[in-house]
C-alpha cells in the first residue's frame, strides 16, 4: 500500500511528475527491519563479489594468520554503530580436518568451531563486545534472518560479555532443516579440580547431549577424541640454580654480584664474544605431541590417557621461541657489530668538518658546530688498555692473514683481521660510543706508540717483518707493512750478522741440472726468494743493470771453446745460462745475481708511474724476454722466443741471421743510455734500493698528516671487513642457506665500499645512504649468524632440525629485510613448526630436563602426560559426537556436500590447571 503526497499548486510540471513517482514504502516499517535490509544488502554484495574480486578490491590481511582475510562495514542501528567483519580464506580447507586441526595460523573461531569462513558483528566501543544479552540476542537474530534471506551459509559471531573471557555467540544457518548454535566462554582462575583432568571434561562433554544426570561413569558413550598437548623448556637464561653470594661480596659500586653460579655465557667460544656478548637467540622451544583421534567410551579410557607418556604421541613437532631482539621491528635495540658500524658511518660524514685529527681532541680549535656535546674523549686510562693490548698483548709469532679469511674477503680494500689496523679498527668501534672525537683521541694514541716502537727499534707487532707488500689492502696497512720491515732491515743493520753483506741481505745461487740458472736472494730469516730465469734479468728495470754489466761486458774475454772459461771466476755471476752466448765475443752467457724490486706501496707505485708516463718510457715488467721481442730476423719471420731457442741449440749457426730492433738499436736508445752508464757492480756492492730510515720516517709522516676522511674511510672498508671476517669463524655446522648469505654480504660490501676507494675528499649523502642500507643488510646477516650459531649448539645431535628450523625463519625474515613497513602478506611472528622424526624424539626429550626444588618457575603438578617432570603447558582437545541423517522427505533439502554422518555436538578445550576455555556447537533439527 502507497500513499501520494499533497501536490502545490505553485508546483511546476516537472516537479509535480516528480512527487508523484515518490512511494513511502511501509514495508520497512521498523529500524530492526531496516537494520536487517542493510545487513542483507552488504552480504549480497560480498556474495556477488567472490574471493578473487575482494582481495583485489582492498582485503584486509590478518597478518598473524596464514591464509587469511578480512572485508569490514559499518552499520548503525538505535543510536548505536556496529562494525560487521567477514572473514574468509584462498583455500577452502583452512580449520576443517586435512591435518590443519590444530595449526596456529588459524583464527581463534575456526580453531574453537572447526568453521572456514564466518562473520563478527561488534559494536564499536572501548570493549569491543556486548554487554547487554537481549541486545546480544537481537543482533545476532538479525544476522541470522540476513543470511538466510541471501540462502547465505555463513556462520556468525557476537562477541559478549567482557573482553578478557574471550567469549562468543553464535549462529548458522545449515539449510532447511539444521541449524547450528556456538557457545564460547573462559574460566580465568578457579578452574574446578574436576575440570583440570581428561575424566572430568569428558565427563562435561557427554553431559551435553545425555538425557539423565544420572553416574555418567557406569554409562557407554561412544565419543572420538582429538589431542595436542604443549611443552616448553625452561628457558636457558633461567636454567640454573639460585646461589647466594657468600660472604655478602658486592661488585664495585656496591651492588651485588650476581646470585647465579659461575657459568659460561651460552656464546663463550664464539667468534664475536672478544667484542660483545649475544643474547641467546632460542629462548626455547615449544614441543607439540599431537594424538590423532581415536574413539573413547568411558571415562576410565580417559585415566588412562592421562597417564600415558608424550612418546605415545603419533607426532611431535617444534617450534622455536626466538627472541624478539632478532625482528626487524627491534633496529637499534641490539647492540652488535651492525650498531656500531652505523656509528663509524656517522662519524665518515663528520670527517670532513677539519682538515687534522688533531682538531677534534684539541681545546685550541672550536669543534664543528653539528658535533653533538655528548661525543666525549675516552679516558686515558681507557686508552692504555686497548694500546696495551694492540702492542703488548700479542703472541711472537707473526699472524696468518690468510687464515680463516673467506675467499671474497680480498675483495674489500681494507685490513687483514689479524693485521695491527684491522684490530684498531675492531677496537674503535668500541673505543667510547665510537664518535669522531673517540676516534681522533685514539689515533692520536695509536700513532705515538707505532712511533715509541721506531724509534725504540721494538718490532711492530701485529705485521709480517719481510714479504711482498699486499697493494689489495688499504694504504694504511700497506704503510705499517712497510714499516716493519724498515724496523727488521734496519735491526739487521745495527746487529750485522757474520754471514750478512752491508745491506743485509744474503746471495745464493745454484744451478739445475739442466743447466738452467735460477738466482736465489735470502733474507736474513732465510726465506728464499727467486729473482730471475734466464735473460729475464735483463728485462726488469728495478734490477740495477750494472749486474749485468759486470757480467756480460766487463768480464775477463773468455773465447768460445776455451777449455778454462769454466773456471773463470766472474763477479756477480749465478752461472752459465744453457748454451746461450754473446753475439760478437762468443761468450758463454752468465746469469747475474739481481736484486728482488723494491719494496713500494700503493701511492709510491702511482708516484713511480707518473714519472714514467712523464719520461714515456717504455714499461718492459710487463713484458718478459723484452730483447728477445725486438730480435728481428732477416726474413721478416715472426719475432718470438721459440726461433730463438732453435738458432741458440745449434753452435755452428752462430750469431743468429737478424738484428735487433730498431728502437733498441737507434742512437741515443735510453736503454743503451742506461746501460752504459751503470756503474759495474755487482748487486752485493750496488747501493740499497730501500734506505729503511728514510723510508720509515716516510710513513711516519703519512700516519701524524693523515686527513681525517683519509683515515675513516679506510676504518670504514677495515671495519666492514674485519667484522665479516670476524663472524665467518662462526662454526654453524652444514646450513648452506648461511653459506649463500655469507658470500652475498661479502659481495654486496665490495660495490658498496667502492665508494670509498675514490682516492676523493668528498663523500654526498647518497653514498651515507648506501652505507646505512649496508649496516642494515649486514646487521640482518649478524642476526642470522647468531640464530645458526645457536641451533647448531642445541641440535647438534639432530642437524636436520637444525637446517630445518633456520631455513624457515631465513625464508620468513627475507620479506622484511630493508622495509620500512610491514606488508600486509608479511607475518608479524615466528611461529614456523617441523616435525619431529621417531630417531630424533631422544634428542628433543633430552632437552626437558627434570626440574630442580629450586626452580621458582615449578608449578604444582595438576595435570598429566608429563614428560621428563613437565606437565604440558597448554592442552587442547577436541571432542566430537556424530549422528546419521535419517532418510526422509527433508533431507533431500540438505545442503549439497553432508555426508551421511556429520557432527552433531563438537567441543573445543583448550588451557591449563589455572586457565580453561571451552567452546560448544550443537547442531540442532528446527
Amino acid at each position: 500500500m502507497a500513499s501520494i503526497s499533497k501536490i502545490p499548486s505553485s508546483a511546476k510540471d516537472e516537479d509535480l511528475e516528480e512527487e508523484i513517482e515518490h512511494f513511502d514504502d511501509f514495508t520497512l516499517a521498523s529500524s530492526w527491519e531496516r537494520f536487517i535490509s542493510e545487513i542483507e544488502a552488504v552480504c549480497r554484495q560480498w556474495l556477488a563479489d567472490g574471493t578473487k574480486n575482494l582481495l583485489k578490491n582492498g582485503a584486509i590481511s590478518v597478518n598473524i594468520y596464514e591464509d587469511l582475510y578480512k572485508v569490514k562495514t559499518d552499520l548503525k542501528y538505535a543510536m548505536k554503530s556496529y562494525c560487521m567483519e567477514y572473514y574468509f580464506g584462498t583455500h577452502n580447507d583452512v580449520g576443517r580436518g586435512k591435518g590443519n586441526d590444530w595449526s596456529c595460523a588459524l583464527h581463534d573461531l575456526q580453531l574453537s568451531f572447526g568453521v572456514n569462513e564466518f562473520l563478527v558483528i561488534a559494536p564499536q566501543s572501548a570493549s569491543g563486545v556486548v554487554l547487554d544479552g537481549p541486545e546480544a540476542s537481537k543482533l545476532l537474530s538479525a544476522v541470522a534472518i540476513a543470511l538466510s534471506n541471501c540462502s547465505c551459509l555463513w556462520p556468525a559471531f557476537v562477541p559478549v560479555h567482557v573482553p578478557s573471557r574471550k567469549a562468543y555467540i553464535g549462529i548458522q544457518n545449515m539449510g532447511t532443516l539444521y541449524t547450528r548454535r556456538f557457545e564460547a566462554d573462559r574460566i580465568g582462575s578457579q578452574v574446578p579440580l574436576k575440570l583440570m583432568h581428561l575424566e572430568g571434561l569428558y565427563e562435561l562433554f557427554v553431559s551435553k547431549f545425555a538425557f539423565s544426570n544420572m553416574d555418567l561413569s557406569m554409562h557407554l558413550f561412544q565419543v572420538n577424541l582429538k589431542m595436542n598437548l604443549t611443552y616448553r623448556t625452561v628457558p636457558y637464561d633461567e636454567d640454573f640454580d639460585v646461589q647466594e653470594p657468600e660472604g655478602g661480596i658486592t661488585e664495585a659500586g656496591g651492588s651485588p654480584k650476581s646470585k647465579h653460579h659461575n657459568r659460561k655465557p651460552w656464546d663463550d667460544d664464539c667468534p664475536w664474544s672478544e667484542w660483545y656478548s649475544a643474547e641467546d637467540p632460542v629462548k626455547g622451544f615449544e614441543l607439540l605431541t599431537i594424538w590423532s583421534e581415536k574413539a573413547i567410551e568411558s571415562s576410565l579410557e580417559m585415566a588412562e590417557l592421562e597417564n600415558a607418556s608424550p612418546l605415545e604421541a603419533e607426532k611431535w613437532s617444534i617450534s622455536p621461541c626466538v627472541s624478539e631482539i632478532l625482528s626487524a621491528d627491534s633496529d637499534g635495540k641490539r647492540i652488535g657489530f651492525a650498531s656500531q658500524l652505523q656509528l663509524l658511518i656517522d662519524a665518515l660524514h663528520m670527517s670532513l668538518e677539519t682538515q687534522f685529527v688533531e682538531d677534534f681532541v684539541s681545546v685550541e680549535h672550536s669543534r664543528p658546530e653539528n658535533l653533538k656535546s655528548t661525543a666525549i674523549i675516552p679516558p686515558p686510562t681507557v686508552l692504555d688498555r686497548v694500546l696495551k693490548d694492540l702492542f703488548y698483548e700479542v703472541e711472537a709469532a707473526q699472524p696468518d692473514f690468510a687464515e680463516g679469511d673467506h675467499k671474497n674477503s680480498r675483495t674489500i680494500k681494507g685490513a687483514p683481521l689479524e693485521s695491527l689496523f684491522g684490530q684498531f679498527c675492531l677496537h674503535a668501534l668500541w673505543v667510547g660510543d665510537c664518535n669522531i672525537r673517540a676516534i681522533a683521541a685514539f689515533w692520536i694514541e695509536f700513532v705515538r706508540e707505532v712511533r715509541w716502537c721506531w724509534e725504540e727499534s721494538q718490532p711492530l707487532p701485529r705485521m709480517p717483518a719481510n714479504g711482498v707488500i699486499d697493494l689489495t689492502t688499504c694504504l694504511i696497512n700497506q704503510k705499517l707493512h712497510m714499516l716493519a720491515i724498515c724496523m727488521d732491515r734496519k735491526h739487521q743493520f745495527n746487529q750485522k750478522g757474520p754471514k750478512a753483506d752491508e745491506n743485509g741481505v744474503f746471495l745464493s745461487a745454484r744451478i739445475k741440472a739442466d743447466t738452467e740458472v735460477q738466482s736465489v736472494i735470502s733474507s736474513q730469516d732465510g726465506d728464499a726468494q727467486a729473482s730471475c730465469w734466464e735473460c729475464d734479468s735483463l728485462s726488469t728495470p728495478d734490477q740495477d743493470p750494472a749486474s749485468h754489466i759486470s757480467s756480460f761486458e766487463h768480464s775477463g774475454a773468455v773465447k768460445l771453446g776455451d777449455p778454462e772459461h769454466s773456471a773463470c771466476i766472474r763477479r756477480g755471476s749465478a752461472g752459465v745460462v744453457g748454451s746461450m752466448m754473446l753475439l760478437k765475443s762468443y761468450q758463454n752467457m752468465h746469469a747475474p745475481f739481481t736484486r728482488d724490486s723494491p719494496l713500494m706501496t700503493e701511492d709510491m707505485h702511482e708516484e713511480r708511474l707518473q714519472a714514467i708516463e712523464a719520461l714515456e718510457i717504455f714499461r718492459p715488467t710487463r713484458e718478459r724476454h723484452f730483447v728477445i721481442r725486438d730480435w728481428e730476423n732477416d726474413d721478416n719471420m715472426e719475432k718470438g722466443v721459440s726461433q730463438i731457442n732453435a738458432v741458440v741449440e745449434s753452435t755452428y749457426d752462430w750469431p743468429p741471421r737478424g738484428k735487433l730492433s730498431e728502437r733498441m738499436s737507434e742512437h741515443g736508445n735510453l736503454w743503451r743510455k742506461i746501460w752504459n752508464e751503470a756503474p759495474p757492480l755487482p748487486a752485493s756492492e750496488q747501493k740499497p734500493l730501500l734506505d729503511p730510515n728514510q723510508e720509515g720516517e716516510k710513513v711516519l709522516h703519512y700516519l701524524e698528516t693523515l686527513r681525517p676522511y683519509q683515515l675513516l674511510e679506510q676504518m670504514v672498508s677495515t671495519a666492514f671487513r674485519a667484522t665479516a671476517d670476524t663472524l665467518n669463524k662462526t662454526s654453524f655446522g652444514g646450513l648452506k642457506q648461511m653459506t649463500t648469505r655469507i658470500e652475498q654480504l661479502y659481495l654486496t660490501m665490495s660495490t658498496t665500499l667502492r665508494c670509498l676507494q675514490t682516492n676523493s675528499l668528498f663523500v654526498d649523502a647518497e653514498d651515507i645512504k648506501d652505507l646505512k642500507r649496508l649496516c642494515t643488510t649486514f646487521a640482518h646477516v649478524e642476526n642470522l649468524i647468531t640464530l645458526a650459531a645457536s641451533l647448531h649448539r642445541k641440535f647438534m645431535q639432530a642437524p636436520r632440525l637444525s637446517e630445518s628450523i633456520f631455513n624457515d625463519y631465513d625464508n620468513f625474515h627475507v620479506p622484511k629485510l630493508g622495509t620500512v613497513s610491514i606488508g600486509r602478506d608479511v607475518k608479524k611472528v615466528f611461529n614456523n613448526e617441523q616435525e619431529v622424526r621417531q630417531g630424533e624424539r631422544e634428542v628433543i626429550a633430552s632437552m626437558f630436563t627434570p626440574p630442580t626444588a629450586n626452580q621458582s618457575w615449578r608449578k604444582v603438578l595438576s595435570m598429566g602426560n608429563l614428560l621428563n617432570g613437565h606437565e604440558p603447558v597448554s592442552r587442547e582437545i577436541i571432542f566430537t559426537k556424530r549422528d546419521h541423517l535419517c532418510e526422509n522427505y527433508y533431507v533431500g533439502h540438505a545442503p549439497r556436500g553432508y555426508q551421511q554422518e556429520f557432527e552433531t555436538y563438537r567441543m573445543y578445550v583448550c588451557g591449563t590447571s589455572n586457565d580453561l576455555g571451552v567452546a560448544l556447537a550443537v547442531t540442532s533439527c528446527d
